[in-house]
C-alpha cells in the first residue's frame, strides 16, 4: 500500500514475510549523509553545552560565595556567652570534628573530652557546690575586679526564678541551683547555674527560654544591697554540659538599667563567661583524673 500520489513503491520491509531488500539509493537523492553539515551541527552543539557548563559554574560558584559569606556573619552574630573562651592548647568544645582518629598500638591515647565529663550525672561526679563552682573572693574581668557576696544552693530550682523561668526548670528536671552575687561599685550580678541529669535537659531548658525568663536576684548576704527588686535589669541566658547558667545585672541604687548602661551589660557577659570556664575547667579535671 502506498501513502500519497506518485511516490515509489515501499521498498524492503523486515516486518513483512517474502519481501527483499532494496538497495537505499533509490531516485535522484542517493541518501548518503551530508558529512560536512553533520559535522557542522556537532560542533555547534558542543559549544553550546560549553556555554551551559561555564554559565552554570559560574552561577555556581556564585551560590558558594554568597553561602559562605551568610555563614561568616552568621558565625559572628553568636552570644559572647555562648561557651567557654581562653581554652588552654589542647581543649575542646563539645561537637567538634567529625573524624575518629585511629592511633597507632604504640602511640598515646587520644585525651579525654572534657564535655563528656560534664554531660551527665554518671560521669560528673566531682564534689560540687558554690564554693567550688564560685571559687574565690573576687573575680577579675579586664581591669575590674568584682567582689564575691552571697551565695547560696537549693534543690527548689523554680523558687529562686522568675517570670517564665520557674516552670521551664520544673518542667525539665532541674535538681539545684546554685547562685552568687558579684558587686563593683554600685553594679550588682547575680549568676545562677541550673544542674540537669543531662546535657540534653540543660540544651532544651535554654531553648524553651525567653526574655522573661530570669534567676532572681541574691542581696541581703554579704552586705550586698538590694538590686532588681523592682527596677529595670539586664539578663543572660545559656547552657553548657548538663548546666544552664543564667545572670541578672542592674544598680544597687535603684536605678533602671537602659542601653547605654555599657559598664552593666560588660559586667553581666563577663561573668557568664566566667561561670561557663569554670563549668570547662571542672570538665577538664575530672578528664585528667579520669586519665591518670
Amino acid at each position: 500500500m502506498s501513502y500519497g500520489q506518485g511516490g515509489p513503491q515501499s521498498q524492503w520491509d523486515p516486518w513483512k514475510p517474502h519481501s527483499q531488500q532494496q538497495p537505499w539509493n533509490s531516485g535522484e537523492d542517493d541518501g548518503t549523509p551530508d558529512w560536512a553539515a553533520l559535522a557542522e551541527a556537532s560542533e555547534t552543539r558542543n559549544k553550546r553545552r560549553k556555554l551551559l557548563f561555564t554559565a552554570g559554574g559560574a552561577l555556581a560558584a556564585i551560590a558558594i560565595g554568597t553561602a559562605v559569606a551568610v555563614a561568616v556573619v552568621s558565625a559572628n552574630g553568636g552570644d559572647p556567652e555562648a561557651g567557654p573562651g581562653n581554652l588552654p592548647a589542647g581543649a575542646s568544645l563539645p561537637g567538634t570534628g567529625t573524624a575518629t582518629p585511629s592511633f597507632e598500638p604504640t602511640s598515646a591515647p587520644p585525651p579525654l573530652n572534657p564535655a563528656d565529663f560534664i554531660s551527665s550525672a554518671e560521669k560528673d561526679t566531682a564534689p560540687l557546690g558554690p564554693d567550688t563552682l564560685f571559687a574565690g573572693k573576687q573575680v577579675t574581668l579586664g581591669d575590674t575586679a568584682y567582689t564575691k557576696g552571697a551565695t547560696d544552693d537549693t534543690s527548689g530550682c523554680a523558687s529562686v526564678a522568675g517570670g517564665t523561668l520557674p516552670r521551664i526548670l520544673t518542667a525539665n528536671g532541674c535538681t539545684r541551683m546554685m547562685r552568687a552575687t558579684y558587686t563593683h561599685g554600685d553594679i550588682a550580678v547575680t549568676v545562677g547555674v541550673a544542674v540537669f541529669d543531662n546535657a540534653a535537659q540543660a540544651a532544651q531548658a535554654k531553648a524553651q527560654t525567653d526574655d522573661r525568663s530570669i534567676v532572681r536576684s541574691l542581696f541581703g548576704k554579704g552586705g550586698v544591697k538590694p538590686f532588681c527588686d523592682g527596677a529595670f535589669c539586664r539578663s543572660t541566658r545559656n547552657a553548657y554540659g548538663r548546666y544552664a547558667y543564667f545572670t541578672i545585672s542592674g544598680f544597687t541604687t535603684g536605678k533602671d538599667v537602659t542601653k547605654k548602661d555599657t559598664a552593666v551589660f560588660g559586667a553581666g557577659n563577663g561573668l557568664a563567661q566566667f561561670t561557663v570556664n569554670q563549668i570547662h575547667r571542672r570538665g577538664q579535671e575530672q578528664a585528667e583524673a579520669a586519665a591518670r
